[in-house]
């Protein structure tokens, strides 16, 4: 049973799934792509990479739509930097960007510039024109140490956000209980999070849809249209253009969610019970 699902009005045996597609702003393909995959496909919302290149661009066409901001300390394309919006001396790489790992940011970030950081990441998507419906954690580096969670959850709690964490055997493996601690705060998790990292939702959708049970669901996924840019930084560029296949260009996926029986829903309705509450 879920007590989500039944804030939302679906019951504690209701089963509500949110497709994100993420990584909004990190290129022109995936602006593209994401645009498509809610526009005309299964995907029912998007997260904001703010520092990213095509950040401004997104916003000239997602703004009014459901979107999120993920905060990012982390650049992991070696061909595609980016770095801080605020002057973050720790949150540099060798190059001038972000780190290109998780374990390489986190070794030597500063707390303070890491919260002032997050904070400008969030307010300048509202200043884009954004009503953030949520917020997540590029890489999820903001969830590997309890410092650093902690500037997550305090901006979730300012902010009244719903807030992308990690479920199942990753959220236990972190060492400390984060949702706990998030629900403790009065902040909205949806139940579980599966994350397509490293493969497509092709791989992903019979298993996803054998195993979701009561609750609320996301499905992160990285829409992306076909482009020479992409191809030449991605490493994943194949799973990122069959996730938009088969996100907007396909009948199957939406045909599948709809025997399953799941309820689709975008981040809003989190945010406005979180507002609410």
């Amino acid at each position: 049973m879920s007590e989500l699902s039944w804030r939302l009005g679906y019951g504690e045996e209701g089963r509500v799934v949110i497709v994100t597609a993420d990584e909004l702003g990190l290129c022109h393909a995936a602006n593209r792509g994401v645009e498509e995959a809610t526009s005309s496909g299964i995907a029912t919302s998007a997260s904001l990479l703010v520092p990213a290149p095509w950040a401004r661009e997104a916003a000239a066409r997602h703004r009014g739509g459901d979107v999120g901001v993920s905060l990012a300390i982390t650049a992991e394309h070696e061909l595609l930097r980016f770095g801080p919006v605020t002057v973050a001396p720790s949150l540099l790489g060798g190059d001038g960007g972000f780190p290109g790992s998780v374990d390489d940011a986190l070794d030597h970030a500063d707390l303070d510039e890491v919260r002032r950081e997050c904070r400008a990441q969030l307010e300048r998507a509202i200043l884009l024109g954004f009503d953030v419906s949520h917020l997540a954690s590029h890489a999820s580096a903001l969830v590997t140490k309890p410092e650093f969670f902690d500037v997550l959850l305090e901006l979730a709690v300012e902010y009244r956000l719903p807030l992308r964490l990690l479920s199942g055997p990753k959220a236990d493996g972190l060492g400390f209980p984060a949702r706990s601690l998030a629900k403790e705060e009065g902040v909205i998790v949806p139940d579980q999070v599966v994350d397509t990292t490293g493969s497509s939702l092709r791989d992903c959708l019979p298993e996803l849809l054998d195993t979701i049970g009561p609750g609320v669901t996301e499905v992160i996924t990285r829409p992306a249209i076909d482009t020479d840019e992409l191809r030449a930084f991605a490493h994943d560029a194949d799973a990122r253009v069959d996730d938009l296949r088969l996100m907007a260009r396909e009948a199957a996926a939406r045909s599948q969610l709809r025997s399953a029986g799941v309820t689709m829903v975008g981040w809003k309705p989190l945010a406005e019970l979180a507002r609410r509450s």
